[in-house]
């Protein structure tokens, strides 16, 4: 078992534990983590660390970094559900430099792949056919910032993070919390070998055990883990719900006299109504490559809003289709993303760790950034280890490092002074005047207010609560795709290179029965889920026309769990909230490299 264990590890990250520090336990006893389905009574190596780390995005590799920097002789250990890093990651994405620099102060000279400044922006009111330019709020000033393939600046971090020593381990998905009398003393990764079943294989290999003194959750927006520490320790008391978007994205390579490096430009209006929150982006980065995007709130109320097809038509708009014609689809994309701002962030600090990064929320939403902020929540937390770990502790504790200091520092920093100065701008789209009164706030209160009011709008509850029943609204009739600049859906996911081995458990799990879960979401809100995912992972299928037999509705529900590109949007909009996204195995999901 030793042997398999070491060369699991081995594989998937090209360096093998240290046998001396592996132990092993039979069973589960302690861990609460369900719904993952642990194999009972499996022997399990166990490992120690310092710090234990869930996700290699900015903020986990940043923290990594920053504690290795300041305490070379911690061991840091991340894992990371991706089989490399960087390829679960998806962003526009523009960057505002300022925590890179704190980082790095020479990442000029180190190469960090920050190659192309922003040289304009713009901002523009679309209709059907005219685009009209208007003012963008001052947050949105690009001056001093970089178009970047966020996947490829994760690369590079991880790197830097090997060389200072952190430990990291691609394809290890945390699937389940190790609880230590009543705190989080580390985290146990997925079962590999699993069959469809649920019964393991020749080749099962059971998950690890990684024990840590503090466990630090960047899983992004609506991660699993993060989702189950803030439910378990009431971290929302008191603050208001998240709130989403979901982001719908192409790179393109484009006619090089078509190609402005730097030029940056984002739209509202057409094609979205007036009472759905939406935006577009268009970045001009190296190479010819154009980032293109949608985002559309997740709180929208109509049922029949597809955001791929939404998506899709936006880009037969004037201003698209000139840039677009003649180029070429080279990659696609999906991702949900924190909207929620400073109201909706959440106690950071658990027994036995703390949230980073987009598992918390730190999205500046008018800015359309967060990276900077991202980063930089994960060099506090670094600060808050360094400065609470016992230097005299002879005997591992799990769970001994005290976080609490660790909020104050965010509140503290320059994070939360851009966060509460936009707190009121995403909440203000939730008024009777729709997009067009946010509009009138936002500008407003970015121009003259900054902020400095009295009243903290809110927002009005989870995203999923917000749909509306179909009978409140007619079908949407979208154009077909014409292959040159829109596409189906299916010829788009295999442009994200999502892989998921064929005979591995459903990682999308339904809580309820299928008969009720089609009853509610067919019979009140039209099957969203089969327009809303932009993956093609849920289907409604007309048992008549598929052979099976017919239930009350005529419909099948099925999960093509296959398709899916880890956005989280399931279980995020699903009215009847019966989508529990849980982690796949063997490092299974899509594969982004430039975007």
């Amino acid at each position: 078992m030793l042997r398999r264990a070491v060369s699991r590890i081995s594989l998937n990250n090209k360096r093998c534990l240290s046998t001396s520090r592996l132990s092993f336990k039979n069973g589960v006893d302690g861990l609460r983590t369900s719904p993952f389905n642990f194999v009972k009574n499996a022997e399990r190596a166990e490992d120690e660390c310092d710090v234990c780390i869930v996700g290699a995005g900015p903020a986990g590799l940043s923290a990594a970094i920053k504690l290795k920097q300041l305490n070379e002789d911690l061991r840091v250990v991340i894992l990371e559900k991706g089989p490399e890093v960087g390829s679960h990651i998806l962003s526009g994405a523009v960057i505002e430099p300022k925590a890179i620099d704190e980082l790095f102060p020479d990442w000029r000279e180190l190469g960090a792949p920050l190659n192309q400044p922003a040289t304009a922006d713009s901002m523009k009111f679309l209709t059907k056919n005219y685009s009209i330019p208007i003012p963008h709020p001052p947050q949105m000033s690009n001056s001093g910032n970089y178009i970047i393939s966020l996947s490829r600046l994760c690369a590079w971090l991880a790197e830097k993070a090997e060389e200072l020593g952190v430990e990291i381990y691609p394809g290890f998905a945390a699937a389940g919390i190790n609880w230590v009398d009543g705190k989080v003393g580390g985290v146990v990764t997925n079962e590999i070998g699993m069959g469809k079943d649920g019964e393991p294989k020749d080749q099962f290999e059971p998950g690890m055990i990684f024990n840590a003194k503090t466990t630090l959750l960047s899983e992004g927006a609506h991660g699993s883990l993060s989702q189950k520490i803030i439910n378990h320790f009431n971290l929302r008391e008191g603050k208001d719900e998240q709130t989403y978007g979901i982001g719908i994205k192409e790179v393109w390579r484009v006619d090089p006299s078509k190609h402005e490096p730097g030029n940056i430009t984002h739209t509202v209006g057409w094609p979205i109504d007036n009472e759905t929150y939406a935006g577009s982006w268009c970045y001009h980065m190296e190479d010819n490559l154009v980032s293109i995007g949608l985002v559309i709130g997740l709180d929208y109320k109509n049922p029949y809003i597809s955001p791929f097809r939404e998506f899709q038509r936006m880009k037969h708009h004037p201003i698209f289709k000139n840039l677009l014609e003649g180029g070429e689809c080279i990659a696609y994309g999906g991702r949900s993303l924190n909207e929620g701002g400073l109201q909706s962030i959440p106690q950071l600090h658990f027994p036995g760790g703390a949230l980073i990064g987009c598992s918390a929320g730190f999205v500046n939403v008018p800015k359309i950034k967060g990276v900077h902020n991202a980063m930089k929540s994960g060099m506090l937390a670094a600060e808050t280890v360094n400065e609470n770990i016992s230097k005299e502790e002879e005997d591992f504790k799990p769970a001994s490092i005290d976080m609490t200091s660790y909020e104050q520092k965010v509140k503290d920093s320059w994070i939360w002074k851009e966060l509460n100065e936009v707190r009121n701008i995403r909440p203000s789209f939730h008024s009777s005047l729709g997009n067009l009164g946010g509009i009138i706030y936002s500008g407003i209160d970015s121009l003259f207010l900054k902020g400095r009011t009295p009243w903290t709008f809110h927002h009005p509850g989870p995203d999923h609560a917000q749909t509306k029943p179909m009978h409140d609204y007619k079908p949407i009739e979208y154009p077909s795709p014409d292959g040159k600049l829109s596409f189906d859906i299916l010829t788009s996911v295999s442009r994200t290179s999502t892989n998921h081995e064929e005979d591995e458990p459903v990682h999308l799990k339904l809580t309820s029965s299928p008969k009720y879960h089609t009853a509610q979401n067919v019979g009140i809100y039209a099957g969203l889920l089969g327009r809303a995912c932009p993956a093609a992972v849920y289907e409604y299928r007309d048992t008549k026309e598929d052979g099976g037999q017919e239930d009350a509705l005529g419909h099948k529900f099925v999960i093509n769990s296959q398709n899916c590109i880890h956005c989280k949007l399931c279980s995020i909009k699903t009215p009847t909230q019966d989508i529990n996204w849980t982690t796949p195995t063997g490092g299974g999901g899509p594969k982004y490299s430039i975007t």
